[in-house]
Parts: structure tokens; sequence; C-alpha cells
């Protein structure tokens, strides 16, 4: 072969194994940001074609694919949309997804790589491919008694299962029908999408987890007590209950929530959590530095990243540089910005002999036959405080419900001890000046002897100023209704 030639081989072979290797990676490496593309109109086409799994609570479907009589094989419909809307989220062609339907999409649609197999039976047999169900952990009595116990106020409420991180319960309010935004009629779809988005009500944040952080009021001072008996003291131990509290180097000083000291101008650390004495809490958590408060923050969760498996945005108790800022967070106000399901978690790792486990929404995927493919094992998520800690911190929190100077009255449940933790957490003025009406919190779990559920409700803007101890708006009824749900299913 003369020269001229093999070099022109040697040049279509080159061209040949270029084509082969860049072909290859076209169908392998780069499938699925190809199939994954918000400009592939052939695969949100498909995802229409074939069957998607479905979502469940109690065996009850919550999410489902239906056939269609149009063009279009099958379209996405939520049975109790607004019950769960923030959970499932919506299925548009229109606009896009949300919830689960997101983060569980590879799964619903059957793509994920762990059904590999699956689909290779199914391939081999003939079987149309389709997704996979997710039966949650809800429990849709507490579901319902959280969503009939939150009413019309703006909020949110977590139950959770202390032992497992299981959740049992989580609505935020206002709610949306993602009925309406899955709809296959495009203008009824944008109209409303038009609608939500633009509602000053913010119904597409789940308040629960995302978007919005808030101020943790009383309820933190659960934490900065962890922090108090890791270092030094005792239930027992005798604080300052002063009317006013002055801040080191300033003229500002920290009042309590009442006109007057707590008790006689001194209290015990059990006294100071049932009556919420903020004067008790601001100079413990001076005398014990920010360092240790952020610590133990931390230990139950702060800043840490999480996923259920929708992203939860990460608490923080802030940056702390002078002794005003450190008292004002260790009574939940400064920067202490926190989301309920992490206050939840505070209430069940307390509950859980001082272990936080991870919070879990979805309890096992299903095939279409609901034969189980996976189940979620229960994992720790961090070690908040010890077992003894966590027994003292107990015994404080029913003080909250059975004392009579404590803030959690309304919490009760006939021959069921509850440990809980009041809150109202100022946010700020308007834009007139005037002081917007605080946050209104309760933390709590049951039964404390043996607890099988824990509990946090929020209400935005739900509190009032009072001549005494705790909330005028008190959340505690609503944690109670949520905590009887679980123990009398």
């Amino acid at each position: 072969m003369n020269a001229p030639i093999r070099r022109l081989s040697i040049l279509v072979s080159a061209m040949f194994a270029i084509l082969l290797v860049f072909g290859s990676w076209v169908q392998f490496a780069d499938a699925k940001s190809l199939r994954d593309a918000p400009n592939n109109s052939r695969t949100l086409y498909s995802s229409y074609e074939q069957e998607r799994g479905s979502i469940l609570v109690d065996q009850t479907t919550v999410a489902r694919s239906e056939k269609t009589n149009g063009p279009i094989k099958y379209m996405r419909s939520y049975p109790q949309g607004l019950l769960y809307s923030h959970l499932t989220g919506w299925f548009s062609m229109n606009h896009g997804s949300s919830g689960l339907e997101e983060t569980d999409d590879e799964l619903l649609s059957g793509q994920s790589d762990s059904l590999f197999y699956r689909r290779l039976g199914d391939m081999m047999t003939g079987k149309r491919p389709t997704g996979v169900n997710l039966e949650l952990t809800l429990d849709a009595k507490t579901q319902q008694a959280a969503d009939k116990a939150l009413g019309n106020r703006k909020g949110a409420i977590v139950a959770l299962d202390p032992k497992t991180g299981a959740i049992l319960a989580m609505v935020s309010h206002p709610q949306y029908d993602p009925n309406a935004i899955s709809s296959l009629d495009a203008t009824a779809s944008s109209k409303a999408w038009q609608q939500v988005r633009t509602d000053p009500n913010e119904p597409l944040i789940n308040r629960a987890i995302t978007g919005k952080l808030y101020p943790a009021g009383s309820t933190f001072k659960v934490i900065t007590s962890a922090a108090a008996l890791n270092n030094g003291r005792t239930e027992n131990s005798t604080l300052t209950g002063v009317e006013r509290l002055k801040m080191p180097g300033t003229s500002v000083t920290l009042p309590n929530d009442w006109n007057g000291p707590c008790g006689s101008g001194q209290v015990t650390l059990t006294q100071a959590l049932a009556m919420s004495c903020n004067t008790a809490f601001g100079q413990v958590g001076m005398d014990m530095g920010a360092q240790v408060i952020t610590d133990q923050a931390a230990k139950f969760g702060f800043g840490k990243p999480l996923s259920i498996p929708m992203r939860v945005t990460p608490a923080s108790a802030g940056p702390m540089q002078t002794p005003p800022q450190i008292a004002f967070t260790a009574i939940g106000q400064q920067d202490v910005r926190v989301s309920p399901l992490q206050m939840a978690m505070v209430a069940a790792g307390v509950a859980n002999k001082g272990a936080v486990m991870k919070p879990f929404l979805v309890k096992q995927t299903r095939g279409s036959g609901l034969d189980i493919i996976d189940t979620t094992r229960p994992q720790k998520f961090s070690q908040a405080v010890s077992e003894d800690v966590a027994a003292a911190l107990t015994r404080m929190m029913v003080q909250v419900t059975e004392s009579p100077q404590g803030t959690g009255h309304a919490a009760r449940i006939p021959g069921v001890q509850v440990a809980g933790k009041s809150g109202t957490a100022e946010h700020g003025s308007n834009a007139a000046g005037q002081e917007l009406a605080p946050h209104a919190w309760f933390i709590s779990f049951a039964p404390a002897d043996d607890p099988k559920v824990a509990v946090a409700v929020l209400v935005e803007d739900g509190g009032l100023p009072s001549p005494g101890p705790g909330p005028a708006f008190n959340a505690a009824p609503l944690a109670q209704e949520v905590m009887k749900a679980v123990i009398n299913r």
C-alpha cells in the first residue's frame, strides 16, 4: 500500500473511531442531561405517554395518573389536592413540577438508575414500563387533624415519630390546588399558576420546611436549657428573675413578657422554663457565651443540610458578637431563624433520649402490583444531648403544661403526661412603624414517659401582647389536637 492511501486509511479509521466514541457518549453519558433538558419537548410529551407512579397515604391514593380521551394519554390528578398540596406538589406540562413530583421524579417516572433491572425485565417480557408508587409515612387522621386545627390561619404544623423520624403530618397554610396547575388545558393551567404565584399570602411556600424561616421565640429556651444543663447547671439551679435585665455596655434592658419579675426575683431553671422567664435565660446565655449556644443548636440540627426528600432550609442561631446579642439569642430572638420542622426535631430529640432521628417522608416504594421495592430505614441524625440531660429536659417541659405558672396548660391531654414549650416570636414592624403581631409557637411531645409523637405548631402573626406569661393566642390547643390524633389512633 502506498503512502497516500495508507494516510487516507488512517484518517478514515480515526474519523470512524471519533464518531463511535461521541455517538456512545451521547447515548450513554449525556443521555440523562439531554433527556432532562427543559427544551426537550420529546421527553416532555413522552412523560405523558406512560403511567406515572402513584403517591399513597395509608393505602389511599393522593396523586395518580388518569387516562384521557385526547392525544395525550395520561394526566396527573390529586384526589385530595389541598390537604397534601405542599407534599405531592404538581406535575404540569406548562409549569414543571414541585414537591415529591419533582424530587422523586425519576422513581415516579420509572427512570431511576435503581430500577434498571426492573425496566430490563419489563422489556424482556413485553410489559409496558410504569413508574413506581411512593407510600408516605403520613398518618391520614393526623394530617387531617393538623389541617383542621390550623384552620384558616397562616402557618404550619409538623408531627414526627420521635423514635424513627417518620413524618406523621406536615401541613402548611394557605394551601393551593395542584389539580388546577396540572391541568392539560394550557389556558386554565396558566390562569391557576398566575393566581397562586401572585397571591400575597404566598400559598406556594411550604412554611413547614422552606422559603420562610421564623424567629423561634421562647421555644428556643429548650435549646438554651440543654446548653445550661450540659455546662454545670441543674434543674434546680437558682437564676435571676428580675423584671428587666440590663444589657452590659448599653442603656438597653431585656424585659419579661409581663410587667414584673419572675417569681420573687429568683427562680430555678425548671421554673424559668415553665413560666418562660426572659431575664433568667438572657443572663444564662450571657454567662455561657455565644459558642456554647451555637454548638448546642448545631447538635439539634441547626445549620445542617437536610432533605426529606424535599430540601429543608437550614435553621440558624445567627451571629452573636456582643453580650446583648447573646442574651436576645438565648430567648430565641435576635437573628435566630428556624422552620417548624427544625423545632419539631428539637422536641423529638428530647423525647428520644437525646437522639435526633433524620426526618423522612417516603416509607416505601412499591411496584405497579404494590410489591415492595425498597423500605426506608430510620437513621440517626445527631446526638443532641445525653440521656440524663434529655430526662431532665423532659421533666422541665412537663412543668410547662402542669405547673401553676406553666404557659402550656392548653396542651394537656386527660390521662396523658405532655411535655411542651410555648413561644411568642417578635418579628419587626410594618411600613407605618407599628409593631407586627408576634408569631405564636408551641412544641411538644407525648406521652412524656413513652413518646409516640413530637409536634411543632407555628401560627404567623398569631400572638398578641398580653398582661401575663405566654401568648394571648395560644398555639398549644392546636398541638393538643395533633397529639391526640396520634395517641388515639
